[in-house]
């Protein structure tokens, strides 16, 4: 069993302007830590995915940083998107170019902007999805054991019937719920979070794109007979210029019949927020999370970022505050969500130079 992992990283993160932006977005900032999100997310398949099986899915504007940030990686397997297309063209392109690696392999596909921690047994997860997956036309996805009623997070339910060593049949996927839904899903205990996180076959995944998806099968049949010669780049974009966006969870996973899931009890957080940087952080005894030369009189459960300007507050709370050297956000916790509403105003009025 060979097995390959596909990184997709090639969204702009919009909800954590305006630190992240188009060329440099979520992925390849220092969010915790040292290490860029999407650096994390590499190392913690150390021992488990070689580095050369180890693809990034990117687009053009990003594709230098993360050639930039990965040195442990070939260049080659660094792969720009002309369009983002969604996950579905994402992973169908990634398919067709290791089934040319290697038609039996097993796939990993990941985002690369979660943060996970229990690397161990996190690796250790995916081993026993992919030995399942290697025998097996399954496709296989990871549900994480929940803790609390989120409403942030997409729902699997599933059997619980184990029909291999931890491997369950999946019987729904569900949107993210309203709380009373959420509580629901927790005291059934058959439902868990939906980490976006998939293992199977090339040729599993492929056949699946097939059936469900017959338009993106025939665009990636037309790459892939392109693939290794100077048509393939004109190719691509043609073929992705008529490509209808649509994700793999919609076009495939709850559509497909043979859905399996491994549940996993590993620490993860897909950070979906600048809230979620607040739950995670440290914080001191009055609940903020600093982050550089900061006062604070009167100030209660607030994040604060502001690594190269001094920042005061006085008599304020629930405040997320991030400064960067163009641009300043201040927002309370409860709105993080609509942050991206900042991006799509700066998009309306043509203001590229702070996106």
């Amino acid at each position: 069993m060979e097995i390959y992992a596909v990184i997709m990283a090639g969204g702009v993160g919009s909800r954590f302007w305006p630190r992240s932006k188009e060329k440099k977005p979520k992925q390849l900032i220092r969010i915790f830590g040292e290490h860029t999100m999407i650096q994390d997310t590499v190392k913690r398949l150390d021992g488990l995915v070689k580095p050369e099986n180890i693809l990034v899915i990117t687009n053009k504007i990003q594709k230098p940083r993360v050639i930039e940030q990965l040195p442990e990686l070939k260049p080659e397997n660094i792969i720009d998107e002309p369009f983002g297309k969604n996950t579905a063209a994402c992973i169908g392109l990634a398919s067709i170019l290791i089934k040319a690696k290697n038609k039996e392999a097993v796939v990993i596909t990941l985002p690369s902007d979660h943060l996970i921690k229990d690397e161990e047994q996190f690796r250790n997860c995916l081993k026993n999805a992919a030995e399942y997956a290697s025998h097996s036309k399954g496709l296989v996805t990871i549900g994480i054991i929940p803790n609390r009623p989120e409403t942030g997070y997409g729902y699997i339910q599933f059997d619980d019937k184990e029909i291999s060593k931890n491997i369950y049949r999946v019987l729904t996927f569900a949107e993210k719920p309203n709380l009373s839904t959420a509580k629901q899903f927790i005291e059934s205990g058959d439902f868990l979070w939906n980490a976006g996180i998939f293992i199977w076959r090339v040729d599993s995944i492929l056949d699946e794109i097939s059936e469900h998806l017959p338009d993106l099968y025939e665009g990636l049949q037309q790459i892939e007979q392109v693939i290794g010669t100077e048509n393939y780049e004109k190719e691509l974009v043609a073929v992705y210029g008529q490509l209808k966006s649509i994700s793999i969870d919609y076009g495939v996973m709850e559509k497909a019949k043979n859905v399996f899931l491994t549940k996993a009890d590993f620490y993860w957080n897909d950070v979906g927020s600048w809230e979620a940087v607040y739950e995670i952080a440290e914080k001191d005894a009055e609940g903020n999370a600093l982050v550089g030369d900061v006062y604070t009189e009167n100030t209660f459960n607030s994040y604060i970022f502001t690594p190269k300007k001094f920042v005061a507050t006085i008599g304020v709370e629930d405040l997320i505050i991030i400064e960067t050297h163009d641009a300043l956000l201040v927002c309370n916790r409860n709105n993080a969500q609509d942050v991206r509403r900042v991006v799509e105003y700066l998009k309306m009025n043509k203001r590229s130079e702070l996106i």
